[in-house]
């Protein structure tokens, strides 16, 4: 039996990684609850896409096994001054095209990833200049130091400016395009895989490519990724051999997994926070009965939003205890000293008296947006909060859709167009500075465009802002973290959003596939390797 290593799916928060190696076949089949919407890579700012498009894609920088930064695309880099890096680029690269990497590509890519329509603007600040050396040399220069600048890297993949131009995909694709872009429909990276064919929604078929720049780790010849959205279609699709591997396992099906002949269940911790958000930017909200003024600008009723959610019974009822409730946006492994801080207690009663004390007795109505195939349980999730805010009389309507159609809404031009929501998020960075300013930055900051990138809810307190600019400059880690514990203390008192919680990961694997499992403080990685039949 031959073995082999790929990275099949990995997140910032867990990696998956599988190595197939039967006799009779070197395809690996995988099913997800939710879809490949787009091969553009800078439409969508999401883990699971982006692990996806992370096949046929590469970066100036990666993430190694660990999840430490890597050269990639670059070979090395130094900064001979402190705003300004230089990254010494990899020669003899070409994309799956033929056509040669060089610096003309990251110049390109540099431009593209900054543009309107990507939901990816903040990894390369606005006022950057990136300066072409030579054809294998780029510059970017900085208008203030940056020391995790790399680390916001590793999914920006760069792409290939000559095909872009002779396909007219020089923009990005927007998130709620209608109608689909050359690049949304076809793929032309440096990666380890080629998409042989791409059905939206229906079915992805990845071909190992032949003439990769890095020795393969692996020996498929083939992935093949098929959507299933309803969760019982997953896991008899699993049992049944049809497919190896699914994620997630619905957490009522898990011990039913492990206790089938053919497959078993992955579990463990992910970096991922859960979180509800609420429109604080509108004067009125827009989807609500509230006419004229926007409940959720007083902190009373946040605060009363908070305090109807009973974490505890979404982790032991919806959850059946793969979640760990959280205080923060961020998971503690990310966050030393997020033990400091104690997530406020579940209290219907002074929700209420707060309601009523904000002009709102009887309560209101809202919508809630919600995707239904992205998180676990991320539907009953948002049943379960339906259901607790009832009890303090703000009645819900629900809108849960497949998310692809749930950011096309939210993200539309114009404005981010939700009033209540769920949401998660996993700091790219594995730093706290990626939650301050991507999802808590206040939006339209004319002199950082890019902050509060992700901040549907529209929060802003510029002293936040100001904590948040101190931490991204600080070289000294318990300054640093004093800091960050000054932003979160801040946002606290604002109830500026409601965290969830941290989910569990949980993957559904052949037993044909053989696991090892090693764990460490922030991740854990599965090694795989597919028996001969």
């Amino acid at each position: 039996m031959s073995v082999g290593r790929s990275l099949f799916a990995a997140t910032l928060a867990g990696a998956l990684a599988l190595a197939v190696s039967p006799a009779s076949s070197q395809t690996l089949r995988y099913a997800n609850q939710g879809e490949l919407k787009s091969l553009d890579p800078y439409t969508l700012n999401e883990s699971t896409t982006s692990a996806h498009l992370g096949h046929v894609y590469e970066g100036l920088v990666a993430r190694d096994k660990n999840l430490k930064i890597i050269p990639a695309l670059a070979e090395s880099w130094e900064t001979p001054e402190p705003t300004r890096w230089r990254f010494h680029l990899r020669k003899g690269v070409k994309f799956h095209n033929g056509d040669p990497f060089t610096a003309d590509d990251v110049v390109f890519s540099a431009d593209r990833v900054r543009a309107k329509g990507s939901n990816f603007q903040s990894r390369i600040p606005a006022d950057a200049k990136v300066v072409k050396i030579d054809d294998y040399t780029v510059d970017f220069v900085l208008t203030s130091p940056n020391p995790i600048l790399t680390a916001l890297w590793a999914t920006w993949y760069i792409m290939d400016k000559k095909w872009a131009e002779a396909n007219d995909a020089v923009a990005p694709t927007p998130a709620a395009a209608t109608t689909p872009s050359y690049a949304s429909l076809h793929e032309n990276g440096t990666g380890p895989f080629t998409i042989e064919s791409h059905q939206p929604g229906v079915k992805t078929v990845f071909k190992a490519y032949p003439n990769w720049w890095r020795k393969p780790e692996h020996n498929l010849k083939e992935i093949i990724f098929t959507p299933i959205a309803n969760p019982a279609t997953r896991v008899a699709a699993l049992l049944s051999g049809e497919v190896d591997v699914i994620e997630p396992v619905p957490v009522q099906d898990i011990e039913r997994v492990k206790a089938s002949p053919n497959a078993t269940v992955l579990t463990g911790p992910e970096l991922r926070t859960i979180f509800v958000g609420m429109d604080q930017a509108r004067d009125e909200l827009l989807y609500s009965n509230v006419k004229g003024k926007n409940p959720f600008k007083d902190v009373r009723v946040r605060e009363a939003v908070y305090r109807a959610i009973d974490v505890d019974l979404i982790k032991n009822r919806v959850m059946r205890g793969l979640s760990t409730p959280s205080a923060l946006m961020v998971a503690p492994e990310i966050f030393p000293l997020s033990k400091d801080f104690t997530r406020p207690k579940f209290d219907p009663d002074t929700s209420k008296k707060l309601l009523a004390d904000a002009g709102y007795p009887d309560g209101f109505e809202v919508t809630m947006d919600c995707p239904n195939d992205r998180y676990v349980n991320d539907a009953a999730i948002c049943q379960a909060v339906v259901g607790m805010l009832a009890r303090i009389n703000i009645k819900v309507d629900l809108l849960a859709q497949p998310k692809a159609q749930y950011f096309a809404k939210v993200l539309k031009p114009g404005g981010y167009k939700t009033s209540l929501f769920l949401l998660g998020w996993t700091p790219d960075t594995l730093d706290s500075h990626n939650v301050l300013h991507d999802i808590m930055g206040c939006r339209d900051d004319p002199k950082d465009p890019n902050r509060g990138e992700a901040n549907l809810a529209g929060y802003c307190n510029k002293q936040f802002d100001e904590l948040a600019d101190k931490v991204l400059l600080e070289p000294d880690p318990t300054k640093r973290d004093q800091l960050i514990k000054q932003a979160f203390e801040l946002s606290m008192k604002d109830w500026a959003y409601i965290p969830l919680h941290q989910q569990a990961l949980a993957w559904g694997v052949s037993k044909k596939v053989k696991l090892t499992q090693r764990a460490d403080n922030q991740v854990l990685l599965y090694w795989a390797t597919k028996q001969d039949e």
